[in-house]
């Protein structure tokens, strides 16, 4: 994901706030623990999901409270016509267990 320049402190801030619906239902699709990581040379977010075997978080985006955190967010990131963040997949290159 991308943040737009000089969004860094508002971004986190609102993070720092996250609503606790949402929290919520992160937690109901099998999220337990959810980390954004900042590269601040290229303004791109790095999100990492610890998820249950059996997470139903693909059903996330038609949730209402995830929707609204998108709305809310949009004027920070780059986002798609639906609102969700403008997002590019990764290449595992190292899986250590």
């Amino acid at each position: 994901m991308r943040l737009k320049a000089g969004c860094e402190e508002e971004y986190k801030k609102r993070h720092a706030q996250i609503w606790p619906d949402l929290k919520s239902e992160l937690r109901k699709a099998g999220i337990s623990d959810h980390l954004i990581y900042l590269d601040r040379n290229t303004n791109t977010l790095f999100a990492f999901q610890y998820r249950a075997d059996d997470a139903t978080d693909g059903e996330l985006p038609r949730k209402e409270i995830v929707q609204k955190w998108r709305h809310m967010m949009k004027d920070l990131m780059d986002t798609n016509q639906d609102e969700s963040p403008v997002s590019d997949d990764l290449e595992e290159m190292l899986h250590m267990d």
